[in-house]
C-alpha cells in the first residue's frame, strides 16, 4: 500500500453530563446511561502528522508542545484497543500534538476533548488511506469511548445521549448519538465554569469508576440514572426549567455521595464548592431566576442558565461567585454544535 505522509487537525470540545455517567464495565462500557451537554470554549485542539513507518506503529505525544511521555500509558492502552477498527495504524509513524483551553485533570473532562479530537483525528487517517467511508462520526464515537468513556458524546452537539436506555430508540453502549429533539430555550445555554481548584485530581475518574463494580448502591445508582434519563428527556422537549434543574443538581449532589460512600471513600469537593452551591441556592430563591449548577468529578462548578438571563446572573457571578474560585478564574461557556475540522 502507498501511504503518502500528511497530517489531520481536529478541534473537539469537552462535555458536562447532565445526567452522570459512573462506572463501567470491560472495555469502557457504561452501567448506566448518560445525556450530556456539549461546550464551546472549553476545547482540545489536536493535529496528527502520519507518515509510512519502516519499524511498525509508533507515536510521539506532545501536549503544548512539550513532549509528554507521562501520557503513554493511556494512549498505549488507546490504540491497542483501537486496532481492528483503524487497522492501517499498524503501518505509521505519528506525532501527535494537542492543546487544551483549559486546565487539565481539573474536572472539566479533559479527556472528553482530548481523546474526542484524538479519534477524529485517527479516523479520518483511517478514512484517507483505507477510503473508508463508514459513518465518520458514528465511527469516531465508537473509538473515542475506548479512550475516555465521555470522550464519545463530545462528537455530538449541542446534546448527547450515551448508553442504551429505552427513552431513546438508537442508543448504545458502544457509540453515542445526537439528542435531535428539544426545546429553543436550550438552543443557546450557557455554562459559566468556576475554577474552585485548577489542581490535578487526587483521585481519578478511572479509579472512581472502578469503585463503582463493589459499591453497595450500586443497583440503585442505575435505577435512578434510568429514571432520570425519561424525566430529563421531557424537560428538554418542553423547555420545563425546573424539571430539568430538579433532576441535573441532583445528578451532581448524587455524584460526588457515590464518592463519599465508596468503599474508599474520598471527597472531590472544596469548602469552596459547597459555599458557591448555597450561594446558587439562595440566589435562585430570592430572584426566582434559572441558574442551576452541576459537578464532574472534581471542585469545579459548572453554573447552567439560559440565555435571556444571562446579564444578571453574570452579574451575580462577578460581584459574588468570583472570590470563590481560584484566582477568581471562571470561564464563561456555551452550548456548541460539537469538533470542527481545522484542515482548511
Amino acid at each position: 500500500m502507498n501511504i503518502k505522509s500528511g497530517f489531520t487537525n481536529w478541534k473537539s470540545p469537552s462535555n458536562i453530563a447532565l445526567v452522570k455517567y459512573w462506572g463501567k464495565k470491560e472495555n469502557q462500557i457504561p452501567i448506566n446511561p448518560s445525556i450530556s451537554l456539549t461546550l464551546n470554549n472549553c476545547h482540545s485542539n489536536t493535529k496528527v502528522s502520519y507518515s509510512k513507518s519502516k519499524k511498525g506503529f509508533n507515536y510521539e505525544f506532545f501536549f503544548h508542545s512539550e513532549k509528554k511521555e507521562s501520557f503513554n500509558k493511556k494512549l498505549d492502552v488507546f490504540f491497542k484497543r483501537i486496532i481492528d477498527h483503524c487497522p492501517s495504524i499498524n503501518q505509521l509513524s505519528l506525532k501527535i500534538e494537542s492543546e487544551n483551553t483549559f486546565p487539565h485533570s481539573s474536572g472539566i473532562a479533559s479527556s472528553a476533548s482530548a481523546f474526542s479530537s484524538l479519534s477524529l483525528c485517527i479516523y479520518e487517517i483511517e478514512k484517507i488511506i483505507n477510503k473508508n467511508n463508514n459513518d465518520f462520526f458514528n465511527k469516531s464515537s465508537h473509538i473515542s469511548r475506548l479512550g475516555s468513556g465521555s470522550a464519545c458524546r463530545s462528537i455530538y452537539g449541542p446534546l448527547a445521549v450515551w448508553g442504551k436506555t429505552k427513552y431513546f430508540e438508537n442508543s448504545s453502549d458502544d457509540y453515542a448519538i445526537p439528542l435531535k429533539n428539544y426545546h429553543e430555550v436550550f438552543f443557546d445555554y450557557l455554562d459559566t465554569i468556576l475554577i474552585v481548584d485548577h489542581e490535578p485530581k487526587q483521585i481519578s475518574s478511572s479509579h472512581g469508576h472502578e469503585l463503582m463494580n463493589s459499591h453497595i448502591f450500586r443497583k440503585d445508582r442505575v435505577d435512578q440514572a434510568n429514571e432520570n434519563i425519561g424525566i430529563l428527556k421531557k424537560s428538554l422537549k418542553t423547555g420545563d426549567l425546573k424539571s430539568f434543574i430538579k433532576v441535573v443538581e441532583q445528578e451532581a449532589l448524587m455524584l460526588h455521595a457515590l464518592m463519599m460512600t465508596s468503599k474508599t471513600p474520598y471527597i472531590l469537593f472544596k469548602p469552596n464548592t459547597l459555599q458557591i452551591i448555597n450561594e446558587v441556592w439562595n440566589y435562585r430563591k430570592k430572584t426566582n431566576l434559572n441558574l442551576c449548577f452541576t459537578l464532574d468529578a472534581g471542585a469545579n462548578v459548572h453554573l447552567l442558565y439560559p440565555k435571556n438571563e444571562e446579564i444578571e446572573i453574570k452579574k451575580f457571578i462577578d460581584n459574588n461567585l468570583s472570590r470563590f474560585c481560584s484566582n477568581k478564574k471562571y470561564i464563561h461557556d456555551s452550548i456548541s454544535e460539537g469538533p470542527k475540522s481545522n484542515n482548511g
